[in-house]
Protein backbone atom coordinates (compact mmCIF):
# COMPACT_ATOMS: atom_id res chain seq x y z
CA UNK A 1 0.00 0.00 0.00
CA UNK A 2 2.74 2.31 1.27
CA UNK A 3 4.66 1.12 -2.04
CA UNK A 4 1.96 2.50 -4.28
CA UNK A 5 1.03 5.66 -2.44
CA UNK A 6 4.87 6.52 -3.11
CA UNK A 7 4.60 5.18 -6.58
CA UNK A 8 1.25 7.15 -7.64
CA UNK A 9 3.10 10.36 -6.16
CA UNK A 10 6.19 9.97 -7.81
CA UNK A 11 4.69 9.48 -11.45
CA UNK A 12 2.75 12.26 -11.06
CA UNK A 13 5.77 14.80 -10.71
CA UNK A 14 7.55 12.56 -13.28
CA UNK A 15 5.00 12.82 -16.32
CA UNK A 16 4.77 17.06 -14.94
CA UNK A 17 8.54 17.40 -15.24
CA UNK A 18 9.46 19.04 -18.46
CA UNK A 19 12.92 16.80 -18.52
CA UNK A 20 10.27 13.62 -18.44
CA UNK A 21 8.39 16.07 -21.79
CA UNK A 22 11.21 16.49 -23.24
CA UNK A 23 12.70 13.08 -23.71
CA UNK A 24 9.06 12.17 -24.19
CA UNK A 25 8.98 14.20 -27.51
CA UNK A 26 12.59 14.32 -28.33
CA UNK A 27 12.45 10.33 -28.27
CA UNK A 28 9.37 9.86 -30.41
CA UNK A 29 10.92 12.08 -33.03
CA UNK A 30 14.54 9.72 -33.01
CA UNK A 31 12.67 6.49 -33.15
CA UNK A 32 10.13 8.28 -35.91
CA UNK A 33 13.20 9.43 -38.02
CA UNK A 34 15.32 5.99 -37.52
CA UNK A 35 12.40 4.07 -39.54
CA UNK A 36 13.21 6.46 -42.59
CA UNK A 37 17.00 6.59 -42.17
CA UNK A 38 17.98 3.15 -43.56
CA UNK A 39 16.15 4.29 -47.12
CA UNK A 40 17.47 7.90 -47.08
CA UNK A 41 21.23 6.74 -46.90
CA UNK A 42 20.55 4.14 -49.75
CA UNK A 43 19.30 6.98 -51.74
CA UNK A 44 15.93 5.78 -51.56
CA UNK A 45 12.68 7.09 -49.66
CA UNK A 46 9.69 6.19 -47.15
CA UNK A 47 9.43 3.87 -44.04
CA UNK A 48 11.64 1.04 -43.29
CA UNK A 49 9.67 -2.19 -42.04
CA UNK A 50 9.66 -3.25 -39.18
CA UNK A 51 12.40 -5.69 -39.04
CA UNK A 52 14.46 -3.05 -40.46
CA UNK A 53 13.62 -0.04 -38.12
CA UNK A 54 13.72 -3.01 -35.03
CA UNK A 55 17.49 -3.53 -35.48
CA UNK A 56 17.81 0.22 -35.93
CA UNK A 57 16.16 1.45 -32.79
CA UNK A 58 18.48 -1.47 -30.56
CA UNK A 59 21.39 1.31 -31.15
CA UNK A 60 19.84 3.53 -30.34
CA UNK A 61 17.48 2.35 -27.46
CA UNK A 62 21.54 1.40 -26.06
CA UNK A 63 22.76 4.71 -26.60
CA UNK A 64 20.21 7.40 -25.19
CA UNK A 65 17.78 5.17 -22.86
CA UNK A 66 20.39 4.70 -20.13
CA UNK A 67 21.74 7.79 -19.89
CA UNK A 68 18.18 9.75 -19.61
CA UNK A 69 17.50 6.87 -16.71
CA UNK A 70 20.52 7.68 -14.93
CA UNK A 71 20.51 11.65 -15.32
CA UNK A 72 16.47 12.08 -14.67
CA UNK A 73 16.78 8.91 -12.07
CA UNK A 74 19.98 10.93 -9.67
CA UNK A 75 17.72 13.90 -10.51
CA UNK A 76 14.20 13.05 -8.85
CA UNK A 77 15.95 10.42 -6.12
CA UNK A 78 19.01 12.51 -4.87
CA UNK A 79 16.33 15.26 -3.04
CA UNK A 80 16.95 18.69 -1.13
CA UNK A 81 18.63 18.26 2.26
CA UNK A 82 15.19 19.49 3.71
CA UNK A 83 12.50 17.64 1.73
CA UNK A 84 14.58 14.49 2.56
CA UNK A 85 13.92 15.79 6.03
CA UNK A 86 10.89 15.84 5.72
CA UNK A 87 9.69 12.23 3.29
CA UNK A 88 12.50 10.28 5.76
CA UNK A 89 11.30 11.09 8.68
CA UNK A 90 7.71 9.43 8.29
CA UNK A 91 6.92 6.35 10.13
CA UNK A 92 7.72 4.29 6.66
CA UNK A 93 10.79 2.06 6.10
CA UNK A 94 12.96 4.29 3.55
CA UNK A 95 13.39 1.21 1.44
CA UNK A 96 9.46 0.96 1.36
CA UNK A 97 9.67 4.47 0.14
CA UNK A 98 12.71 3.96 -2.04
CA UNK A 99 11.03 1.47 -3.76
CA UNK A 100 7.49 2.94 -4.51
CA UNK A 101 9.49 5.99 -5.68
CA UNK A 102 11.54 3.81 -8.09
CA UNK A 103 8.47 2.24 -9.76
CA UNK A 104 6.77 5.65 -10.64
CA UNK A 105 9.70 6.75 -12.25
CA UNK A 106 10.13 3.23 -14.09
CA UNK A 107 6.34 3.67 -15.37
CA UNK A 108 7.14 7.67 -16.09
CA UNK A 109 9.73 6.90 -18.33
CA UNK A 110 7.98 3.52 -19.61
CA UNK A 111 4.82 5.42 -20.91
CA UNK A 112 7.62 8.40 -22.24
CA UNK A 113 8.81 6.16 -24.49
CA UNK A 114 6.07 3.59 -25.14
CA UNK A 115 4.91 6.98 -26.53
CA UNK A 116 8.26 6.88 -29.22
CA UNK A 117 8.11 3.72 -29.83
CA UNK A 118 4.23 3.71 -30.31
CA UNK A 119 4.18 6.96 -32.72
CA UNK A 120 7.25 5.21 -34.97
CA UNK A 121 5.37 1.94 -35.15
CA UNK A 122 1.84 3.71 -36.09
CA UNK A 123 4.18 5.33 -39.01
CA UNK A 124 5.68 1.92 -40.21
CA UNK A 125 2.60 0.20 -39.81
CA UNK A 126 0.83 2.88 -42.09
CA UNK A 127 3.55 2.74 -44.57
CA UNK A 128 4.94 -1.11 -44.45
CA UNK A 129 2.83 -3.09 -42.81
CA UNK A 130 2.21 -5.28 -39.66
CA UNK A 131 5.39 -7.76 -40.72
CA UNK A 132 8.20 -7.91 -38.07
CA UNK A 133 6.07 -6.24 -35.65
CA UNK A 134 7.46 -8.93 -33.14
CA UNK A 135 10.76 -7.70 -33.17
CA UNK A 136 9.38 -4.47 -32.65
CA UNK A 137 8.16 -4.93 -29.14
CA UNK A 138 11.31 -7.18 -28.25
CA UNK A 139 13.28 -3.92 -28.95
CA UNK A 140 10.39 -2.21 -26.50
CA UNK A 141 11.00 -4.73 -24.24
CA UNK A 142 14.97 -4.67 -23.96
CA UNK A 143 14.12 -0.30 -23.53
CA UNK A 144 12.34 -0.95 -20.90
CA UNK A 145 14.95 -3.46 -19.00
CA UNK A 146 17.48 -0.47 -20.11
CA UNK A 147 15.32 1.74 -18.01
CA UNK A 148 15.21 -0.70 -14.93
CA UNK A 149 18.83 -1.24 -14.82
CA UNK A 150 19.97 2.14 -14.87
CA UNK A 151 17.26 3.77 -12.70
CA UNK A 152 19.00 1.40 -10.38
CA UNK A 153 22.03 2.74 -10.69
CA UNK A 154 20.36 5.87 -10.47
CA UNK A 155 19.17 5.17 -6.81
CA UNK A 156 22.62 3.53 -5.86
CA UNK A 157 24.18 6.94 -7.16
CA UNK A 158 21.55 9.16 -5.28
CA UNK A 159 20.85 7.22 -2.19
CA UNK A 160 22.92 9.70 0.12
CA UNK A 161 22.95 12.43 -2.24
CA UNK A 162 21.42 15.14 -0.56
CA UNK A 163 22.06 18.82 -1.17
CA UNK A 164 25.34 19.94 -2.54
CA UNK A 165 25.72 15.96 -3.05
CA UNK A 166 23.97 16.23 -5.89
CA UNK A 167 26.08 17.84 -7.74
CA UNK A 168 28.92 14.57 -7.33
CA UNK A 169 26.21 12.24 -8.24
CA UNK A 170 25.30 13.64 -11.42
CA UNK A 171 28.81 13.61 -12.46
CA UNK A 172 29.23 9.68 -11.25
CA UNK A 173 26.22 9.32 -13.71
CA UNK A 174 27.51 10.67 -16.65
CA UNK A 175 31.04 8.92 -15.68
CA UNK A 176 29.13 5.21 -15.59
CA UNK A 177 27.18 6.03 -18.68
CA UNK A 178 30.39 6.39 -20.46
CA UNK A 179 32.21 3.43 -18.78
CA UNK A 180 29.35 1.03 -19.85
CA UNK A 181 28.74 2.66 -23.27
CA UNK A 182 32.45 3.19 -24.36
CA UNK A 183 34.87 2.02 -22.04
CA UNK A 184 34.30 -1.31 -21.61
CA UNK A 185 34.38 -2.37 -25.05
CA UNK A 186 37.51 -0.49 -25.66
CA UNK A 187 39.26 -2.32 -22.73
CA UNK A 188 38.05 -5.48 -23.94
CA UNK A 189 38.99 -4.74 -27.42
CA UNK A 190 42.76 -3.16 -26.04
CA UNK A 191 43.13 -6.80 -24.09
CA UNK A 192 42.13 -9.00 -26.48
CA UNK A 193 44.13 -7.56 -29.09
CA UNK A 194 47.41 -8.72 -26.98
CA UNK A 195 46.11 -12.07 -27.14
CA UNK A 196 45.32 -15.10 -29.12
CA UNK A 197 42.49 -15.50 -30.89
CA UNK A 198 40.35 -18.10 -28.78
CA UNK A 199 41.05 -16.16 -25.17
CA UNK A 200 40.76 -12.74 -27.30
CA UNK A 201 37.25 -13.84 -28.28
CA UNK A 202 35.90 -15.36 -24.70
CA UNK A 203 37.46 -11.96 -23.05
CA UNK A 204 35.27 -9.66 -25.63
CA UNK A 205 32.16 -12.29 -25.10
CA UNK A 206 32.76 -11.95 -21.14
CA UNK A 207 32.86 -8.20 -21.05
CA UNK A 208 29.93 -7.88 -23.09
CA UNK A 209 27.85 -10.23 -20.91
CA UNK A 210 28.98 -7.68 -17.89
CA UNK A 211 28.61 -4.83 -19.22
CA UNK A 212 24.67 -4.45 -18.88
CA UNK A 213 24.78 -2.35 -21.95
CA UNK A 214 26.63 -4.99 -23.74
CA UNK A 215 23.91 -7.65 -22.46
CA UNK A 216 20.94 -5.83 -23.63
CA UNK A 217 22.81 -5.18 -27.41
CA UNK A 218 23.77 -8.55 -27.66
CA UNK A 219 20.48 -9.67 -26.74
CA UNK A 220 18.35 -7.89 -28.25
CA UNK A 221 20.22 -8.18 -31.53
CA UNK A 222 20.15 -11.83 -31.22
CA UNK A 223 16.04 -11.85 -30.79
CA UNK A 224 15.78 -9.03 -33.70
CA UNK A 225 18.39 -10.40 -36.01
CA UNK A 226 19.24 -13.90 -34.80
CA UNK A 227 22.67 -15.33 -35.17
CA UNK A 228 23.61 -13.64 -38.63
CA UNK A 229 23.98 -10.21 -36.27
CA UNK A 230 27.36 -10.73 -35.40
CA UNK A 231 28.55 -13.36 -37.78
CA UNK A 232 31.38 -15.27 -36.36
CA UNK A 233 30.81 -13.27 -33.52
CA UNK A 234 27.61 -14.98 -32.80
CA UNK A 235 28.59 -18.37 -33.00
CA UNK A 236 31.69 -18.02 -30.84
CA UNK A 237 28.79 -16.74 -28.62
CA UNK A 238 26.87 -19.53 -28.92
CA UNK A 239 29.31 -21.94 -28.44
CA UNK A 240 31.03 -20.10 -25.33
CA UNK A 241 27.28 -19.92 -23.60
CA UNK A 242 26.46 -24.18 -25.10
CA UNK A 243 23.85 -22.93 -27.13
CA UNK A 244 21.07 -20.16 -27.71
CA UNK A 245 19.27 -21.35 -24.02
CA UNK A 246 23.01 -20.84 -22.51
CA UNK A 247 23.56 -17.29 -23.86
CA UNK A 248 19.78 -16.23 -23.05
CA UNK A 249 20.33 -17.55 -19.86
CA UNK A 250 23.76 -15.78 -19.67
CA UNK A 251 22.16 -12.40 -20.69
CA UNK A 252 19.04 -12.67 -18.42
CA UNK A 253 21.41 -13.47 -15.38
CA UNK A 254 23.49 -10.17 -16.34
CA UNK A 255 20.74 -8.30 -16.30
CA UNK A 256 18.71 -9.35 -13.49
CA UNK A 257 22.02 -8.63 -11.51
CA UNK A 258 22.63 -5.56 -12.90
CA UNK A 259 19.16 -4.73 -11.93
CA UNK A 260 18.14 -6.12 -8.02
CA UNK A 261 22.03 -6.00 -6.96
CA UNK A 262 22.37 -2.27 -7.00
CA UNK A 263 18.92 -1.60 -5.84
CA UNK A 264 19.72 -3.80 -2.99
CA UNK A 265 22.95 -2.05 -2.33
CA UNK A 266 20.77 1.15 -2.37
CA UNK A 267 18.55 0.49 0.16
CA UNK A 268 21.26 -0.34 2.25
CA UNK A 269 23.24 2.54 1.86
CA UNK A 270 19.62 5.15 2.26
CA UNK A 271 18.90 3.37 5.70
CA UNK A 272 22.51 4.06 6.76
CA UNK A 273 22.47 7.68 5.68
CA UNK A 274 22.75 10.41 7.67
CA UNK A 275 19.93 13.34 6.93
Amino acid sequence: MNIRLFASEELKIALRSRWTQIFAAVFAVLASSVAGAGYVISGGHGVQDFARTSASLVHLVVLIVPLISLMLGVLSLSLERGAAEVVFALPIARRTILAGRLLGLFIALALAQSFGFGLAGLLVWLQSGPDGLGAFFTVLAASLIATAVFLALAALLSADAFGRRRTRALALAIVTWLVCEVLVDLAALGVATLLPSGAASRVVIVASLLNPIGALRTGALLLVEGTGAFGAASLALLRFAHGPAGAAALIALSLLLWTFLPAALACRRLERADI
